[in-house]
């Protein structure tokens, strides 16, 4: 069951990867576009007002092609590992991916039918947050239910830890954002301070745009990059937060409930006992 349903999973991420990938690939090369289009202009007219200076007006403009592409290479990147764990959390924090409610009605059928065995392997082929529970704290059941507790906790510290490690990155790239916007932004200025400072000559109010529209435009993506980064970082650090508390209530129940099952003597053997006992006084008071 935890195998099919991660296959599943693994399937419906891959799809919703591609396509949110091929709408960010779209967001982020439009620009890119633009801007070579824009640089390509700049140097035709560069070309025809000064023929002199053509070698070096290629030399700077291809190096700005080259630091621009890999801003935006880097943005784009970065908006990809963003969507990729965006994605991956949201199927992996999930209530009914955290706790199935099919295994947990199983588990306890199991459990009430004193298949203690079968209800181990049960948990440990389950691959969610409360299987993995379980089967921690049902190894250390035979020495008391505190230390299948203490066992089953210390599971849900380790799942929580794991979880909050990949959470940890999407605030790592909501401080990334910003700054890969600031570098475009300080790139952007160079580009029309660098127009601005050409001795003899009027600067050209297209090139000082063109500066301006690209610190603007690498500002604008590092920003929209920071501000869904921060707002799931907070979101999934709530979710994972509300799930390992779930988790760890229903795990012990269960836990308790099996305990208290296998204290009890099996009803079972009392019942063919007490059957056996009736058989055997109508057989003695049949008349021979």
């Amino acid at each position: 069951m935890g195998v099919s349903a991660g296959r599943s999973n693994h399937r419906g991420a891959a799809f919703l990867y591609c396509c949110l990938a091929a709408l960010f690939f779209a967001w982020f090369v439009t620009p890119v576009m633009q801007s070579a289009r824009a640089q390509d202009d700049g140097e035709s007219e560069k070309k025809a007002a000064e023929p002199a200076a053509e070698s070096s007006g290629k030399t700077g403009s291809g190096m700005e092609k080259i630091v621009t592409f890999f801003i935006y290479g880097l943005l784009f990147i970065t908006s990809i590992a963003l969507v990729a764990l965006i994605v991956l959390l949201f199927l992996e924090l999930r209530l009914n991916m955290a706790i199935p409610p099919d295994f947990v009605e199983e588990f306890t059928e199991t459990v009430n039918n004193r298949k203690f065995k079968e209800a181990f392997e049960m948990s440990r082929e389950e691959t969610s947050f409360v299987g993995r529970t379980l089967t921690a704290g049902m190894g250390r059941l035979q020495y008391g239910i505190e230390d299948a507790r203490e066992a089953a906790a210390a599971m849900v510290d380790v799942i929580k830890a794991r979880k909050e490690q990949i959470i940890t990155y999407l605030a790592t790239i909501g401080t990334l954002g910003p700054l890969l916007g600031l570098v475009g932004t300080v790139f952007g200025m160079i580009i029309s301070f660098k127009e601005l400072g050409r001795e003899g000559v009027t600067p050209r109010p297209a090139e000082l745009a063109r500066g301006i529209s690209t610190a603007l435009n690498l500002t604008l993506f590092g920003v929209g990059l920071a501000v869904p980064a921060i707002f799931f970082h907070a979101f999934f650090r709530n979710r994972l937060v509300r799930l390992t508390m779930d988790t760890s209530n229903v795990a012990d129940d269960l836990l308790t409930q099996m305990y208290h099952n296998s204290k009890r003597p099996a009803p079972a053997a009392t019942a063919t006992t007490t059957t056996a006992a009736v058989d055997a006084r109508t057989t003695t008071a049949k008349p021979g």
